[in-house]
């Protein structure tokens, strides 16, 4: 097995995939789309000109030479790519709406084998807080949790200390980065995201290279939620990545878990206003196992929030959706009923628009045009 893919996929296969995801306008949903309708990403690449043209503009895939530096640089780094059909795919992530078609991934991938939680929370956490972080993840990785967090200052770094110091009785942790797998966000983290690639299992959706831009951490947030069968929200201010992680794991319908804290302290309003809208209250490491022991897809959190996605399904003629979207963000569902076409027709049309720069994707399915 090799920097290139894995073994049960052919070299021009994997090369294809890389180079289809990084082609200009290619998303985790519009990647998939096209392996399903093409069936392999070395069709769907040759067949991108042409899905361009019809939305509108001329098109150039990603440049082969960019993708050969690419893995070189993953080669590089010691870490590996993890395809979505792979069998190390983590099979929860996969049952996001749009998951990450491609990983790059450092370290032990039996953990994402193993039952997981996410533990999450402020950057600029209170000592006790961090402690409870801590505390908590050394107890979950001694009951042989995958402990997944992003490696962050404040909670999450504190999560990863805690379940590296428990690992030693079957669990670990899992660190997902919003930066290439061979940056380090941030600097004074480096020795802590090393320990958590030599002992447990790094993780990165974008290309080596890339700086950990504030867009990029919504998509980290999007893998931590859908690694894990719960999300623990330690301590958060009201507007926080980790309400937005919390709120991910909902859509997902995972269980969301959080601390309370003294209504005194700010960094404590993210996580009581969690509970009072229906997350679960917990306070020991216990109360944690006992939700997620023998979990079966229905939460007991009441905490949710929900979206409408459509799978492309047909082969029908395109259909005219430009002329529906504006720069207002809008459901697909609302485009298949206004349309009168087929989910799939719907589907291709605006991967032709996404594909020529002209569609943006926002979540919970909804789409607009590029303002």
């Amino acid at each position: 097995m090799n920097a290139a893919g894995e073994a049960t996929l052919s070299r021009d296969e994997a090369f294809a995939r890389i180079r289809l995801l990084r082609s200009p306008n290619v998303g985790p949903v519009s990647y998939n789309q096209l392996l399903r309708r093409f069936g392999t990403a070395v069709a769907a690449l040759d067949a991108l000109p042409d899905l361009a043209a019809r939305g509108g503009a001329p098109y150039r895939p990603a440049a082969a030479e960019r993708i050969e530096a690419e893995i070189a640089a993953v080669r590089r780094a010691g870490a590996r790519y993890l395809f979505h059909d792979s069998p190390d795919y983590p099979s929860l992530l996969g049952e996001l709406d749009s998951p990450p078609p491609i990983l790059t991934v450092r370290g032990d991938a039996a953990l994402l084998r193993r039952p997981s939680v996410a533990v999450v929370g402020a950057r600029n956490a209170s000592a006790a807080a961090v402690k409870l972080s801590r505390d908590f993840s050394t107890a979950l990785a001694g009951q042989g949790y995958a402990v997944v967090s992003g490696l962050a200052r404040g909670i999450d770094a504190a999560a990863h200390r805690g379940a590296l110091a428990g690992m030693d009785d079957g669990g670990g942790t899992v660190g997902v980065i919003a930066s290439g797998i061979d940056i380090t966000y941030p600097p004074e983290n480096a020795e802590l995201q090393e320990q958590v690639a030599q002992q447990g299992l790094l993780i990165a959706e974008m290309p080596p290279g890339t700086e950990p831009l504030a867009r990029h951490f919504p998509h980290r947030n999007r893998i931590i939620a859908g690694l894990a069968t719960g999300t623990l929200v330690v301590e958060a201010a009201p507007k926080s990545g980790s309400l937005i992680t919390a709120r991910l794991a909902a859509e997902a319908g995972r269980e969301v878990m959080a601390i309370p804290g003294s209504p005194l302290d700010s960094r404590s309003h993210g996580c009581n206003q969690l509970i009072r809208e229906g997350a679960i209250l917990v306070q020991r490491p216990e109360d944690v196992v006992e939700l997620l022991v023998g979990f079966t897809g229905l939460p007991r959190s009441t905490f949710r929030e929900t979206g409408v996605d459509f799978a492309p399904t047909s082969n029908d003629a395109p259909a005219d959706i430009a002329s529906l979207l504006t720069s207002a963000p809008v459901g697909v569902d609302e485009l298949i009923r206004q349309s009168g076409a087929s989910a799939g027709v719907v589907q291709m049309a605006l991967l032709e628009l996404e594909l020529a720069g002209r569609l943006q994707r926002h979540a919970a399915g909804r789409v607009s045009l590029v303002s």
